[in-house]
């Protein structure tokens, strides 16, 4: 997420849930004995237009906010079942889910419509519990809390923090939400709690503490929550996971274990897709490995499309990102990317699902039309590769 004062939530109609912070792990630089793995080959993607097929599939995925609401988009689940997003009507604002094409369903209304805005969400595999998570002002400092709701009613606070730490994006997964919250001193530590209180009442568990360290906040990949922190003795980062089956430690693919000192880090478990940053201050590369593979592979650097990019999702052979001046889309069956917004706006792949967000006519501000569309990613055709693409 780009390091503004006011949250990008704001201005370009799409969440700023991103896996930075101020507790942001950073490196001093590397010496050769830490260098990161670098790919042995690149494999250069080509820009290609996007196709008519495209445009009319999500033009067709159109989400339509409730009559005076406006909507900001913040995640998408697996193949487009469900969408959370905001809603605001000048007067309230509220998270909500959508499931299946109907109506919203309010998860929260905010305390406060102008402070208050929703950050990330996840819902669990059979629809009933959607954790979110809600900042308390307008800056990326500002407190939050961290909230878990049953579709069949009730809801409950999981945490809240006021220190400087890794935003929280919850991760739902086996009747549990995990997330990431600041404890101080640069560190930050991730906590597991379950979306039901255990027995019959309603008191619930202290969250459980799983691993503490100068973290950002951990993402599913597959049976991995993994996140990027950094070493003990600081001259570097490196990505870690523990396993949702076990709780504890867990191994990564060889080529990603290696890694170090890279960014943005994604993965559905069988894809891993990051961006490493040019030792000598060129472009950044958008570096993916899939299993299989004996090493990564570059597969885009140099500008437009990997200038400033960050914000890397995947589905299956959907990568999506976004860049300072609009989000992208590579297709790893033809090797081709697009840019998928107008301007600006954000795209996100996740588990067959494509969503895109953008303001309409590229304008900015309160009365902008934000246009949302969520479309079947395995329903797509293959991008198509320009004829001179190597």
């Amino acid at each position: 997420m780009l390091g503004s004062a006011l949250l990008v939530l704001a201005g370009l109609g799409c969440s700023p849930a991103d896996r930075s912070g101020p507790a942001q792990p950073t490196a001093a630089p590397a010496s050769s004995a830490s260098a990161p793995s670098r790919p042995t080959h690149v494999r250069a993607a080509c820009e290609a237009p996007l196709p008519e097929s495209w445009r009319a599939a999500l033009a067709a995925g159109e989400f339509r906010a409730p009559r005076g609401q406006r909507a900001v988009l913040t995640e998408v689940g697996p193949r487009a079942r469900w969408t959370v997003v905001q809603l605001s009507d000048g007067q309230s604002r509220r998270a909500a889910v959508v499931e299946d094409a109907e109506a919203p369903r309010t998860l929260l209304t905010f305390a406060d419509p102008v402070e208050h805005q929703l950050l990330a969400a996840d819902v669990s595999a059979d629809g009933r519990w959607t954790a979110f998570a809600v900042l308390e002002g307008r800056t990326l400092d500002s407190p939050w809390s961290l909230y878990v709701q049953d579709a069949e009613g009730g809801m409950r606070r999981l945490a809240r923090s006021a220190l400087p730490g890794p935003l929280p994006h919850p991760v739902v997964r086996d009747g549990a939400v995990f997330w990431a919250q600041g404890t101080g001193r640069g560190r930050a530590t991730i906590f597991t709690s379950p979306v039901r209180p255990p027995g019959s009442g309603d008191t619930a568990p202290a969250p459980r503490a799983l691993h503490s360290g100068v973290i950002e906040a951990p993402f599913a990949a597959g049976g991995l929550l993994a996140w990027r922190e950094a070493s003990a003795d600081g001259r570097s980062t490196k990505l870690s996971a523990l396993s949702f089956a076990t709780l504890r430690p867990a191994g990564l693919p060889g080529p990603v274990a290696a890694l170090r000192d890279l960014r943005s880090p994604a993965s559905d478990g069988t894809t891993w897709a990051w961006v490493e940053d040019d030792e000598d201050g060129g472009d950044p590369r958008l570096v993916v490995w899939r299993q299989g593979q004996p090493s990564p592979v570059t597969r885009l650097s140099g500008a437009p499309a990997a200038e400033g990019l960050d914000q890397l999702r995947i589905s299956g052979e959907l990568i999506t990102w976004r860049t300072p001046e609009a989000a992208y889309a590579l297709d790893l069956r033809s090797s081709a990317y697009t840019r998928i917004t107008p301007q600006y706006g954000y795209a996100q792949a996740r588990a067959g699902a494509l969503a895109v967000a953008y303001h309409k006519d590229r304008a900015k501000g309160p009365d902008a039309r934000t246009v949302i569309q969520i479309v079947r990613a395995d329903r797509l055709p293959r991008l198509p590769a320009p004829h001179d693409c190597g």
